[in-house]
């Protein structure tokens, strides 16, 4: 699933246009993985500084919904790509790994915006590397574009700070509609125990996981065939 604001996007004389890209979801065992792209122009930067943008990971819940909605003033576009999990599932199993699968979907948001430069926070061990990987599924007429990729881009630069909070508003809305339908399963991810419990409950009544989790995860395999072995 994909959300866009439209606005004209181009880049006319001097006025340069940025864009930030950031995930929030990419390690929990339920829930998509969101992706999001701000674009904004290069004398706007400075709007950012005033809001104090960060991390979103340093914000608390109420911060961040505050400055999302800021943030999409300031946005001359913005653009969520929503990855769910039997979409990760398929990809794994076709050999395509998390890190490929986030760069296809960066792809798709800088071919919609269409920035000058792209600043984002890299998933892989070598940045550049990972810059490379995403422009080998851009068309030809993007592969020259600036890809700035960096680990921990979201507390280095604020365009990717904008886009970090924009994905994790966006999932933690997503997170909130499952839970009113599965129940409380906790954070999602493999370190909790909620989620655990949630996962043996739900596999012990109905003998597989719902369409909410990645079944790829060796925590849900592991729970699956402890389960079957009784």
């Amino acid at each position: 699933m994909t959300l866009k604001m439209n606005h004209p996007i181009c880049s006319e004389g001097s006025v340069m246009y940025i864009a930030g890209i950031d995930e929030a979801g990419r390690g929990p065992v339920i829930g998509p993985m969101v992706i999001a792209g701000v674009l904004i122009t290069e004398e706007d930067l400075g709007k950012l500084a005033k809001l104090n943008v960060r991390d979103s990971k340093m914000l608390s819940r109420s911060r961040r919904i505050k400055l999302a909605e800021e943030i999409l003033r300031i946005a001359k576009n913005v653009k969520i790509i929503e990855v769910s999990p039997s979409e990760i599932d398929n990809a794994k199993g076709r050999g395509i790994s998390l890190n490929v699968l986030e760069a296809m979907k960066i792809a798709e948001i800088i071919i919609s915006l269409k920035p000058d430069i792209i600043y984002v926070d890299s998933p892989d061990i070598f940045p550049d590397r990972f810059a490379e990987t995403v422009k080998s599924f851009l068309p030809n007429e993007l592969k020259e574009v600036t890809i700035v990729s960096e680990h921990k881009a979201d507390a280095k630069f604020q365009i990717v700070s904008a886009a970090s909070i924009v994905a994790k508003v966006h999932r933690d809305r997503i997170i909130t509609r499952l839970k009113v339908k599965y129940g409380d399963f906790g954070s999602g991810y493999p370190s909790d125990w909620r989620t655990i419990r949630f996962l043996q409950n739900y596999v012990k009544q109905y003998h597989d996981v719902p369409d909410i989790v990645r079944k790829s995860w060796k925590t849900v395999r592991k729970i699956l065939e402890s389960i079957k072995s009784g």
